[in-house]
Parts: C-alpha cells; sequence; structure tokens
C-alpha cells in the first residue's frame, strides 16, 4: 500500500514512447528522481517518494521500457542520448526549470548525462551506487565458465548474465541478480520486491538496453565536461557492493571536482532500500544546502517551558493498546505529576484520545495509516498478518521519519513506544536519533510462522527474529526499558527458529515484567447487577455482545454472527444481541436483520463487556483479556492466518483457563448458535488478572524521568 499520493500524473509522448511521470507537490524547489536500470520501475523509490515530498516538490517517472511507460519494440530507442531526453522531456511537462537530480544505479550514469549536456537544469545531482563508464570492475562478476546451452546448461552465478540465458530462463536470472542488488543481511523483502518488479520486464527490453551508446557525446567527451563542471554533486555507494564496485564511486570522485562520498559501511548495492533513514537525511542535507533550505523547518508544535516533556506512541491496529496507555500514562502523572504527555496517534487510537481530553500532537495529522492498511490486506476472516506487516514497510519508514522531526524539534525527555515497530526497528539501525531515554513496550515477543505458509515464511520469520536478537546484542542501549506487558507464563515455549534462542529464555533476560494491563479494575465497576442497570440492560434479558475492536478487519466476522441470530434467538430464550461495529465499520453496511442491535463507536465498550451475559469476540489480546479479567464467558474467533491471535493470545488464554476457541469456517448459524446456548451465563473458573500493572509499568518507565 502506497503512502504518498500524487498531486498529479500524466503521460507524455517523444520518441515514439510514452513516459508516465507523477509529481508530489505543487510547488517549490524540485527533487527529479530518475529511474534506473529498465529492469525495475519508479517504485524503486518507494522509501524516498513519501518523506522527500513532505519537504520538497518531487517528480518521478518510468523509464521508457518499464512500469507504466511504453515499451517500444526498437533497439535504437535505449540509449543514454535518450534518456536524457526523457529527462528533459519530464522536466519540460512539470514546469521545472531546474531540480536536484538523484540516480540510482544506471540513474546515476543518467544523472552525470544530464549534468554534462543540460548543466542549467540540474542544480546538483546525487548518485547511489552508481554506474558510469570507468568503473572500477569486480572480479568476482566475471564467471568461471560462461553460459553454453551445450557445454554449460545450467550456468551458476554470474554466468546466468547472458542475453541467451534470459531468454531461456528470465525468472532464474532475476532472483539471482537481485540476490546480489539485495545482498545486505535481513533484505528478504527487498528481494521479494526486486524479484516481484523484475518478473514484470521483458528480457528483450532489458537486453536492448545494455548500452554503451551516449548519442550526442562520446566518453571521453563526456570525461571533459565532467571535469569543468561546476555542479555539486553527492556520491552514495555502499562498501559491500556486489553490482557495482564502491570504488567505482571513488574513481568518479576524481572526474567529479569537489564531489562529496558518503560511504555507507556494509551495504550493498540498495542502500536507499536498507539503510533508507541514512539516505533520505543524506540526500535532504544536500538538497536543502543547494535550494538554502533549513534542516529542520520549526513546523513541529513545541509546548511552551522546559517541565518534563513525555511523547507517547500507541500502537494503531486496533483500540487495545489505547485503554491500557492510558492507564499507565495517568500512573504516570501520578508520580510526576510536573510530567507532559503528548501523543503522536492515528486513527482509531485519536477517538479514544480525544474521549479522555489528553494532548495530541499536531504531527500526527501527518502519520500514515497502518490501519487502512492491515484492513486492505485482510480477506473473509483472514489476515496474513506477519506478511501485512512486511508489506508495511513504506508506511512504517515514512512514519519513523516523522517521529524523528517531531523529537528532534520537541525536546522530549522520554519517548514511550508501545509496539510501535518502525521507531525501535530504526532507532536500532540509526542509534545516532536515538535523543532521551526510550521506553520499549509489547505483549508479545517472536514472530512465528504460520505452517500453511510453507517453508518460505518458516525462513523470513527467522530471519526478522535473528535481526531482532542482534540489534539488541549490539545496541542494547538504545532500550532504556523494555516492558513485557504481561508475565513471563504467559510468554510461548517456541523458539525463534532453528538454531535461535527459545522465546521465553531471551525475553526473561531482556524484559521487565508488568503483568497484565487491562486498563480497568473490573471491582471498580460495581456489582453486575447495578452496571447492568446503568447501562440500561434488563434482568430478564440475556445479553450477548458481538464486537471486533478498532479496525475494519472484522466485517467478515459480524456478517457471519448476525447470520446466526435467528438461530440463536430460538435457542436462548430472552436473547437481547448487539453487534458492536468499532469506529471504522460502517453499521448501514451490514444486514440489517431482526433481533440484531447494532451500535458504532462504544466509548466504554468494556463496561459493556463486563455487563453482558456472552460476548463473542475476535481473538484480540486486549477484548479477549478484558473479559476474562471481568469473568465473563466468551467465544473468540482468531483471524485465520494471524499468528499472533493463534498463538501468542491463544497460548495465554488457555493459561487463563479463559474463553472458547471456534475455527470460523466451523461457524455455521446452528453451530454458533448451538455454542452461545452452551456458554451464555456459564459459571467460570477463569484466573484473575493483575489490577496492577499499569501502576507497575508506570514504576518502570518513570524511572527514566
Amino acid at each position: 500500500m502506497e503512502v504518498a499520493t500524487p498531486t498529479h500524473e500524466g503521460d507524455i509522448e517523444r520518441a515514439g514512447a510514452s513516459i508516465h511521470y507523477e509529481v508530489y507537490g505543487d510547488d517549490g524547489p524540485t527533487i527529479l528522481l530518475l529511474p534506473t536500470w529498465e529492469l525495475v520501475h519508479e517504485r524503486v523509490w518507494k522509501m524516498q517518494v513519501p518523506y522527500l515530498a513532505r519537504h520538497f516538490r518531487v517528480v518521478v517517472y518510468d523509464a521508457v521500457g518499464a512500469g507504466r511507460s511504453s515499451r517500444p519494440l526498437d533497439p535504437a530507442r535505449y540509449t543514454f542520448g535518450h534518456r536524457v531526453a526523457d529527462a528533459i522531456a519530464v522536466l519540460d511537462a512539470t514546469g521545472t526549470d531546474a531540480a536536484v537530480v538523484v540516480g540510482y544505479s544506471m540513474g546515476g550514469e543518467i544523472a552525470i548525462n544530464l549534468a554534462a549536456m543540460h548543466p542549467q537544469r540540474v542544480l546538483g545531482m546525487v548518485s547511489i551506487s552508481g554506474h558510469h563508464p570507468w568503473i572500477a570492475p569486480l572480479p568476482e562478476r566475471a564467471p568461471d565458465v560462461p553460459y553454453d546451452p551445450v557445454a554449460n546448461p545450467e550456468p551458476r552465478g554470474w554466468a546466468k548474465f547472458d542475453f541467451d540465458y534470459w531468454q531461456r530462463d528470465w525468472p532464474d536470472f532475476v532472483e539471482f541478480f537481485m540476490s546480489q542488488v539485495a545482498s545486505d543481511p535481513h533484505s528478504t523483502k527487498a528481494w521479494d520486491d526486486l524479484v516481484e518488479w523484475g518478473l514484470d520486464q521483458r528480457p528483450d527490453v532489458l537486453a536492448w538496453s545494455i548500452t554503451d551508446d551516449y548519442d550526442e557525446l562520446t566518453v571521453e567527451e563526456l570525461r571533459d565536461r565532467l571535469e569543468t563542471l561546476e555542479t555539486p554533486a553527492l556520491l552514495i555507494h555502499g562498501t559491500e557492493d556486489r553490482i557495482t564496485s564502491f570504488e567505482s564511486s571513488r574513481v568518479m570522485q576524481e572526474i567529479l571536482p569537489d564531489a562529496e562520498l558518503l560511504a555507507v559501511e556494509g551495504s550493498g548495492h540498495a542502500p536507499q532500500v536498507r539503510y533508507p533513514v541514512r539516505v533520505n537525511h543524506a540526500i535532504r542535507a544536500f538538497a536543502d544546502r543547494i535550494f538554502g533550505t533549513t534542516r529542520l523547518d520549526g513546523s513541529w508544535w513545541v509546548g511552551p517551558g522546559r517541565e518534563k516533556t513525555v511523547l507517547y506512541l500507541s500502537s494503531p491496529i486496533g483500540l487495545g493498546h489505547a485503554r491500557r496507555d492510558l492507564a499507565i500514562a495517568q500512573e504516570l502523572r501520578a508520580l510526576h505529576p510536573e510530567a507532559r504527555i503528548d501523543w503522536l496517534a492515528q486513527d482509531p487510537v485519536t477517538r479514544v484520545l480525544d474521549v479522555a481530553g489528553e494532548r495530541l500532537h499536531p504531527a500526527s495529522a501527518a502519520l500514515a495509516s497502518e490501519s487502512s492498511h492491515i484492513e486492505h490486506e485482510s480477506g473473509d476472516h483472514d489476515l496474513a498478518v506477519f506478511q501485512s506487516l512486511r508489506n508495511m514497510d513504506e508506511i512504517l519508514l515514512h512514519n519513523f521519519m516523522v517521529f524523528e522531526e517531531v523529537v528532534a524539534a520537541g525536546e522530549y525527555d522520554l519517548v514511550i513506544a508501545d509496539e510501535s515497530w518502525e521507531v525501535d526497528h530504526y532507532l536500532f539501525e540509526n542509534p545516532n536519533l536515538k535523543r532521551g531515554a526510550l521506553a520499549w513496550m509489547t505483549d508479545f515477543v517472536g514472530y512465528l510462522p504460520m505452517p500453511s505458509r510453507g517453508p518460505r515464511e518458516a525462513e523470513v520469520a527467522a530471519d526478522y527474529n535473528l535481526e531482532m536478537i542482534e540489534h539488541v546484542a549490539r545496541y542494547g542501549r538504545i532500550r532504556d526499558a523494555a516492558v513485557f506487558v504481561g508475565s513471563t507464563d504467559d510468554i510461548v515455549p517456541d523458539t525463534f527458529g532453528p538454531g535461535l534462542p527459545r522465546i521465553r529464555d531471551w525475553t526473561e533476560e531482556h524484559f521487565d515484567f508488568s503483568g497484565y494491563i487491562t486498563g480497568f479494575d473490573p471491582a471498580a465497576l460495581g456489582e453486575k447487577a447495578e452496571l447492568r442497570e446503568r447501562l440500561g440492560y434488563r434482568d430478564d434479558e440475556r445479553v450477548v455482545i458481538a464486537a471486533v475492536g478498532g479496525s475494519g478487519v472484522g466485517a467478515s466476522l459480524l456478517r457471519r454472527i448476525v447470520a446466526g441470530a435467528e438461530a440463536a434467538h430460538r435457542a436462548i430464550p430472552g436473547l437481547r444481541m448487539i453487534v458492536v461495529t468499532g469506529p471504522r465499520i460502517d453499521p448501514a453496511s451490514l444486514p440489517q436483520v431482526p433481533g440484531v442491535e447494532y451500535r458504532a463507536y462504544v466509548p466504554n465498550l468494556h463496561e459493556h463487556l463486563t455487563a453482558c451475559d456472552l460476548a463473542i469476540v475476535q481473538g484480540g489480546l486486549t477484548t479477549t483479556m478484558e473479559l476474562t479479567a471481568a469473568k465473563v464467558p466468551f467465544i473468540y474467533v482468531p483471524l485465520q492466518e494471524h499468528f499472533e491471535q493463534r498463538f501468542h493470545v491463544r497460548a495465554r488464554l488457555d493459561r487463563y483457563r479463559a474463553g472458547r476457541f471456534m475455527e470460523y469456517d466451523d461457524l455455521t448459524p446452528e453451530a454458533l448458535a448451538a455454542a452461545m446456548a452452551e456458554e451464555i451465563g456459564r459459571t467460570v473458573d477463569y484466573r484473575d488478572v493483575e489490577t496492577d500493572g499499569a501502576a507497575r509499568a508506570a514504576a518502570m518507565i518513570g524511572r527514566l524521568l
């Protein structure tokens, strides 16, 4: 799911080809992101566009032969002369007199040609892993045995870089080549993306695109112009690049007068993908110097005075984190009355904060919606949540960049991040950006693969877990406090993956344990009969509440529950069925069935759940644990393919002897009605849930103030 939306886009015709372009922003200084080798399209810039577009006008386009541009079947159309002319045509079409141009790999070669041939249109240029005619060769790119359909029909390594082999097995070449591009450790998502984009290309077009034809200039003339060029230049290159050697940028630095070189230690060919925060900062700092803009524009609001300041981030996936975070904030204020708490949050968390009268940071409006992405990725009560998190990479990066600017401008003493995965990940990747103390909170540790998704997910989940383990081992100081919301017995007994530690052992070593945090004390709500009367429920009613949390993922489950309403009314005398759709599902979008009442967002839903006779919910931790604490019978139906609900949450509920597990596929009207009749009003023997978890968590976190 893409974060940024173009202000406008279009297509231009030039030299027998159609070029698709996008513009982000109406005015201001412009950055032109050039296309790279035609093997991939403009999505290669997905980790840069949202960030840069918040500070500059950004123009990006697909090369002829790639993406949404046309693929002319004329080899002569794929020369550097045409590539430069296409760039000029895009600048003209978008009303751009001059720009800072940024090129990646072959795009770096386009950049130097553009600057040499049209210096008045290039205010500055950035070349990332840039190719050029004078590259220092990589010996390992020379195959020991060239491809031969007879003598060597199954080539290895760089022998696959052969036009004839591309025609024979294009997917194998793409997978190999992208493994060399995304050679950095823990780059599985980059490899997945690059392979997907590369398989969309035609091998013949790619063969034609490999050319040394500069049309208007010879290589010698190009070098002469570059040696006298006055255009500022920044070269960014990974020291472990397997496609274009790092030494190649040192060569270019000797050719371009006063060119800067940023070495990204240990990076492969795509540092803008693997280390996007560092590259984004470098591009912006360079552009700021060219355009005379400031590094921090001061647009983020800063409260008055220098009292103790806290920035609180609460996960927006559902509403569960918001309740416990408000409880922690209340306890923290009791310990530190002088502390000011600002919230950096998004819908639906903002609705809870608004009701509570909390102080929302205005930068919250710049955050990209994680809930929308999760809803977009979900199916019929199905959410492969691990893959959904991986596919959220550009959203998470965008939100981290917003966070990073907020803390840089706001002078916060403490950041509390409740499952704000982007903050945790990118601070470990960029420890120099840590400002003030960080308290990290989570209620589960460890990605667990779904067996149904095969060995690839098992391999990738283990790799993600290993990266987290390595982060903590290398930069443990990033987390000044690490709080697990629960107890050691709530942790699954699994390992992080083959050859990796057991999750419980590792978590006990690196976390403190607060006990569970419901955000409310059921005893404080009074006697159940009094609570029911206060909420408008009669003694002779048997109240069933169906609720699916704060996201729109639960719509399928609600429809299936509603489909069973008639059978449930036959099985349960005096039944009153209430369906709570939450803030992101429109009750009007669900079937209007006799005997079913709909409610939209209910701010005090936990009170209604405490008062009801039976609840039917998804497998989310917060709602199920609220019901456990209130000792209310409930049926829970975890999302299919959702590892957290199916493994982490279910293991915890089993420990508390709480709830009745049902599979979505088994939820026929008759089966649901029978289960409801068995469960409603049943005397339960759940374990007691802690009531001091918020106070314990606040004490652990409050020490940092």
